[in-house]
């Protein structure tokens, strides 16, 4: 992960600075604050894979533009934005169009382009044309796509976004198959309408909605309430769905809440500041402490007491 921000560098440089961050991470732009005494940033980016770069960024009120000159770069691979505010952009000189918070929009960056952002934080993902094109041909026709935030698609290749960048996968071949999700779900979420590409999509749609699925029951693992018809409901699918999706890795909803909460409190059994075995268990989502001593015992061969001694050992 490559990160900067204003706070980073002297006030004088913060605009080099910038320019030079996001021309060798995501794209060629060039920036002109609104208040430069005041001008604010945080940028972050993290490599998926070969041609495909993922982040965030937060910007105080400015105005951006990727002007004809700045095309000598040769760059023609798709931006992916998603803004926290709505914002206005002008494409190849064009009157300006407003983009609604939480929508999604595609533009090649071989057009030019300009912008108008108030404070905003965005998700950002640079995406290889030539790869994109090839799931979805239609990507093509048009060099600046909107894809409103109700739209079928969206919302999974919004949140999978997210995902990748709270969680990045580690290693290569993790990487390459974070990446390959983020580009099937990008061209289903562009209506390519082709039944290959659609099909092509399915297998990774699956994958993505588990992954999903995983990471809100892991924010939400402490609840002991926690249950797949209040995931389902979030998520926008239904249990038998979520079922299924378990079931093809050969597993079930409860099993990985369990084996999660598990995981969670032999974590805990080993800190410094823990507290008694019984608050670590409740704490972890367990509501039967009997029922916890036996599931640990099954997955860690040892017992809650035997972790407990063992890490106040280290200690001393």
């Amino acid at each position: 992960m490559q990160r900067l921000s204003n706070n980073d560098v002297p006030a004088r440089d913060r605009l080099p600075y910038l320019h030079d961050f996001v021309a060798r991470h995501v794209a060629g732009l060039r920036f002109r604050p609104a208040d430069d005494e005041n001008f604010a940033f945080d940028v972050a980016a993290y490599f998926l894979d070969p041609g495909t770069t993922i982040g965030t960024a937060f910007y105080s009120a400015v105005l951006g533009e990727r002007p004809k000159d700045l095309m000598a770069d040769g760059r023609h691979d798709y931006l992916m934005t998603i803004h926290t505010s709505d914002y206005e952009v002008a494409i190849e000189g064009k009157n300006s169009v407003v983009i609604k918070a939480g929508d999604i929009t595609l533009v090649n960056e071989g057009t030019p382009m300009a912008f108008a952002l108030p404070e905003t934080l965005l998700k950002v993902a640079s995406l290889d044309e030539a790869r994109l094109s090839a799931l979805a041909p239609c990507a093509r026709m048009k060099a600046f796509h909107h894809i409103p935030a109700g739209a079928a698609g969206a919302a999974l290749l919004s949140g999978y976004a997210d995902l990748l960048r709270t969680t990045a996968p580690e290693g290569e071949a993790g990487r390459r198959l974070a990446g390959k999700h983020l580009y099937d779900l990008a061209a289903l979420a562009l209506h390519e309408g082709a039944e290959d590409a659609v099909e092509r999509a399915r297998a990774s749609l699956g994958a993505t909605r588990l992954q999903l699925v995983k990471a809100d029951m892991l924010r939400n693992l402490t609840d002991p309430e926690l249950g797949i018809g209040a995931v389902a409901m979030r998520q926008g699918v239904s249990p038998r769905y979520i079922q299924r999706l378990f079931e093809q890795e050969g597993l079930t909803f409860s099993e990985f809440r369990r084996d999660a909460r598990l995981d969670l409190a032999r974590t805990s059994l080993d800190a410094a500041d823990a507290g008694s075995i019984s608050t670590i268990a409740f704490d972890a989502g367990f509501g039967d402490l009997s029922y916890f001593n036996r599931a640990f015992r099954q997955r860690f061969g040892v017992t809650p007491t035997e972790i407990r001694a063992a890490a106040l050992r280290r200690r001393q």
